[in-house]
């Protein structure tokens, strides 16, 4: 036989449906559609009329339809009805690209990022700092009733340290809270640990603290893709989109109906005929659950408003923001704060309500909001992220810049310049992280931490127990760089209790 010689192929030369199928495979994000297009004339506009005749003229370029092809199948996309669509594409100036870059940080804003240096996501507790970086779990902090998942014998890590789970788990997701931690394997399995006093992690009627992250048996079989954990009280999301919870019910945070307790994860039934249920947030004795259709549902303690049905009565069973479905606003994304609350539109707009403490509610004033109204000094940005705790208020956008505003107690706002107020009454750029695009931010009761497209972790606030994971200083006023090795197992772990 003949000597079968091979050659270099093209990409003139490939089938043009061949190559946007490896276009819209959902391996690439609107980083690398936009790379293409300015790097190569094929993606970028400049092939031959015939190449690209076999697309819709609207689409300048492959790169953009292969963007908006992404964009249909989005999760978040595909549910929104021709108003909402039309206005983000307005609001993203009809670039595809854009659009695309907004869902899926939007989509990744509550759960792992992706970066250069690998997934990453973190999470922030009342001392502590959870951080997964490719599906290990690292945690800092103090270790009060067992929540850093180390065993009884820690009661501090000074840097951040690998948490041990069985061989083979691939953690996806994390959530912090004051007195319990909660994770989620690729498998779907949900792990818990901390304070068991009020049935916050889901084993039964254990009566004792869970030191190391334990399976909740009584999900087996379910498969989970999000957890919240508020004060004492778990809430769990289902790749179903159905909605579990467990612990304290004291005012129906719970969402069953009534305010007894529950010691093991227990179906909420009225999201069966709710609707597909894609977020969930847990706040200091409530919760929200945001649906497909772009509904906010509220339950449990509205002492400070943050129910946002515009009185302070508790609600034992999910109940929609009338606010919202009004004006024909769709949520995406919410978070639960301990006094007030934060909600992302469809569009990028931010909206806050609640008690107006230190002008954590970004409208230049301390006044309490009883239903949600939209940051009007935001409406330029493209918010992505939204991130609420005690009495400060973090917006994340779609350039990757952070706006913050409210108390900047510890310097957890990460503005250095204090002056003679320690209150940020509207929605202020923090300048010293411009020069990096942070993927994702979570705030603490004293710290907060940001992760960036790059994997580089910022932490600023207070270190008292080490939960920025600094060993030497005892606070920051202005976002330090943490470091978080690959080899973070050798990391020191602060003298054992006894």
């Amino acid at each position: 036989m003949g000597e079968v010689r091979s050659r270099a192929i093209s990409l003139d030369e490939l089938p043009a449906h061949l190559i946007m199928e490896i276009l819209s495979s959902g391996r690439l994000g609107a980083a690398d559609l936009a790379r293409l297009e300015v790097t190569c004339r094929i993606f970028g506009g400049g092939h031959g009329v015939s190449f690209f005749s076999a697309f819709p003229s609207r689409f300048r370029t492959m790169a953009e339809l292969a963007a908006s092809h992404l964009c249909e199948r989005h999760a978040v996309f595909a549910p929104l009805p021709p108003n909402p669509r039309r206005d983000l594409l307005e609001r993203c100036g009809w670039n595809w690209k854009k659009v695309l870059r907004f869902l899926q940080s939007v989509e990744q804003s509550s759960g792992t990022v992706e970066t250069s240096a690998g997934n990453m996501q973190v999470a922030t507790g009342r001392y502590h700092t959870l951080l997964i970086h490719d599906s290990s779990v690292y945690s800092c902090g103090s270790s009060l009733c067992g929540v850093l998942g180390h065993g009884q014998d820690t009661t501090q890590c000074v840097a951040f340290s690998r948490v041990n789970f069985p061989s083979l788990s691939r953690v996806i997701h994390i959530s912090a809270s004051h007195n319990h931690a909660a994770f989620i394997m690729q498998s779907g399995e949900l792990f818990t640990c901390g304070d068991y006093s009020s049935f916050c992690c889901g084993h039964g009627e254990v009566g004792r603290t869970i030191f190391r992250p334990t399976r909740v048996e009584a999900l087996k079989g379910i498969a989970c893709k999000q957890v919240a954990t508020g004060l004492s009280f778990t809430v769990i999301l289902t790749t179903e989109g159905q909605v579990y919870t467990c612990g304290s019910n004291t005012h129906g945070q719970l969402g069953h109906g009534d305010t007894v307790d529950r010691p093991t994860p227990r179906l909420v039934e009225l999201f069966k005929d709710l609707g597909h249920v894609a977020q969930v947030a847990a706040g200091a004795s409530y919760t929200f659950a945001v649906t497909d259709d772009g509904t906010v549902y509220s339950f449990g303690s509205c002492t400070n408003f943050c129910l946002g049905h515009g009185d302070q009565h508790d609600e034992l069973l999910p109940r929609a923001i009338q606010s919202f479905k009004r004006r024909n606003i769709h949520v995406v994304r919410v978070s639960a704060g301990d006094e007030h609350a934060v909600a992302l539109d469809s569009s990028g707009y931010t909206y806050t309500w609640g008690r107006g403490y230190c002008g954590a509610l970004g409208h230049g004033d301390e006044n309490d909001k009883t239903s949600p109204e939209m940051i009007a000094s935001l409406k330029g940005q493209v918010g992505v992220q939204v991130c609420a705790r005690k009495r400060k208020t973090f917006v994340l956008t779609d350039e990757g810049l952070v706006y913050a505003f409210g108390w900047m107690g510890f310097g957890s706002l990460g503005f250095s310049d204090r002056g003679s107020s320690d209150k940020v009454m509207k929605p202020r750029a923090l300048d010293s992280l411009r020069s990096h695009h942070v993927s994702q931010i979570s705030t603490g009761l004293y710290h907060t931490v940001a992760v960036t497209n790059r994997g580089l972790v910022f932490g600023f606030g207070d270190n008292e127990r080490a939960q920025l994971g600094h060993e030497q200083i005892r606070g920051c006023l202005k976002p330090t760089e943490i470091m978080v090795q690959g080899k973070v197992d050798d990391m020191a772990i602060a003298a054992p209790s006894g």
